[in-house]
């Protein structure tokens, strides 16, 4: 086959992949991108984007559940369960056909196929099983992402124990879910269901929900799923599904005790792997650990000429993660001089659950662990004007200092639309900002936003409205 040349060859139209794509052809190089399904990835096809379209449909019908307190009222709210996923499915597409005009506007070649390492410098490429002209590109930037993971005994049929992607395109919702694992995959779908009047059944096999997540968001998170009557079982975990003709039973054991129970179906949320297999890394010197590619704080693998991003590359695992490895990697292969290595501490994490939860640094816990003199402020919702005005009076946000530096050490949030104020937080870490800077910036009156000030100013002491 005949071989197209360019300075940099892509695998995978993620938000690593095509971010890096573009950014590279800012650059000024000529660019090729391999996708062998949807321009967009797992995120704007089947992860971030469309879920977000269903819990925004969850939103609305909670609150007209509610209208009362707002002095409004109406009659038969119901909904159209195919309508819900077929709104979800045209945003994903418009996003989709975003990226490919993106992808025309910066002149960027996009090939459509399965890409393999095959040499130095080299990838051959399949479509529909068979051989098209390969690729030679200086630099491979492999952008593959992952998959779920799925535990022994427990694999998704797709029918009865699904994966994200069958539980975004149901096609009714169901009368009884059990999700396996508490971490942002599972609650979100655990609270879009919940909110769609399904029974539903979170299992975790630690000891709360949300692990990664500060303990008090995390209990705070549990009390307020079981008031929407979410049952949660954690320091448990299911050994054993049993299929039947439409339904699942499942064996749950915890605390040394075992029970049963049976549901329509099963979201399996236990994680993910990487897409290592079939990209031509046998005979390479690219290594594999724990079903991720490792790499090197630019991105560099072992074998020279050879980079990974994003989800491939491990945890955490997000799409903004991925997006900013996409451009590290790009400018140091450019040799720009500003470029600076990924701050893990710096990625915010966002749960688009009912209440939200989003979060940035190091946990109280883990600033203490690492031998951390901390101060801690918290400010709740019920004490804030434009929360109560809304009706969104549960959650509270909270910042760790350094107690004897004033850095912003992390801040933890949960409530309602805190994974749009999480940023604020993000932009004062990055930029060092200490607690000083913070007590002296002027927020906007009446906001959400005032909250993360009154933290600030409740960790040394002077909270004004609490």
């Amino acid at each position: 086959m005949a071989e197209q040349t360019f300075d940099i060859a892509i695998v995978g139209s993620g938000p690593g992949g095509y971010v890096a794509a573009i950014r590279a052809a800012q650059l000024g190089m000529k660019v090729a991108i391999v996708e062998r399904d949807q321009l967009g990835g797992i995120c704007l096809n089947w992860g971030c984007i469309p879920t977000k379209a269903l819990l925004r449909t969850a939103d609305i019908f909670a609150t007209l559940k509610h209208l009362d307190e707002f002095g409004l009222s109406a009659k038969d709210i119901t909904y159209d369960a195919t309508k819900v996923v077929e709104r979800s499915r045209k945003v994903a597409k418009q996003l989709s056909d975003g990226v490919k005009f993106l992808m025309r506007k910066n002149k960027i070649t996009v090939i459509e196929g399965t890409a393999k390492l095959a040499g130095k410098g080299k990838l051959a490429l399949t479509k529909d099983g068979k051989p098209i002209d390969g690729v030679v590109a200086k630099h491979i930037i492999l952008a593959t992402g992952a998959r779920a993971r799925s535990l022994p005994g427990q694999e998704p049929d797709g029918k009865l124990v699904w994966t994200y992607k069958e539980a975004m395109v149901p096609p009714a919702i169901p009368k009884s879910l059990l999700v396996i694992g508490s971490g942002a995959i599972g609650i979100e779908f655990a609270s879009f269901y919940r909110t769609m009047g399904a029974e539903v059944t979170v299992v975790e096999l630690l000891d709360r929900i949300l692990p990664v997540e500060d303990e008090e968001v995390s209990a705070f998170a549990r009390k307020q799923f079981e008031k929407q009557g979410i049952k949660i079982l954690t320091s448990a975990k299911v050994t054993k599904l049993d299929k039947g003709k439409d339904s699942v039973t499942a064996t749950i054991e915890q605390n040394g005790k075992s029970t049963t129970l049976t549901v329509d179906r099963v979201i399996s949320a236990v994680g993910i792997t990487g897409n290592v297999e079939d990209i031509g890394l046998e005979g390479t010197k690219v290594k594999v650990e724990k079903g991720h590619v490792v790499v090197d704080q630019w991105l560099q693998t072992g074998e020279p000429g050879v980079y990974a991003i994003g989800d491939l590359v491990g945890a955490p695992w997000l799409a903004h993660k991925a997006s900013h490895e996409g451009v590290i990697c790009v400018e140091k292969i450019a040799g720009l001089n500003h470029v600076q290595p990924l701050n893990v501490l710096n990625i915010p994490g966002c749960t688009y659950c009912t209440p939200q939860v989003a979060s940035v640094g190091l946990t109280e816990a883990k600033a203490k662990a690492a031998g951390k003199k901390v101060k801690v402020g918290k400010f709740p919702y019920i004490g804030n004007g434009k929360a109560i005005a809304l009706g969104e009076t549960e959650g509270f946000v909270k910042t760790v200092f350094d107690a004897d530096t004033g850095e912003l050490l992390g801040a933890h949030m949960v409530g309602a639309e805190v994974t749009e104020l999480i940023q604020g937080y993000v932009i004062a870490k990055t930029l060092e900002t200490t607690e000083a800077e913070l007590m002296e910036t002027i927020f906007p009156h009446p906001t959400l936003s005032e909250m993360m000030h009154e933290s600030v100013l409740d960790a040394y002491g002077r909270a004004i409205h609490f």
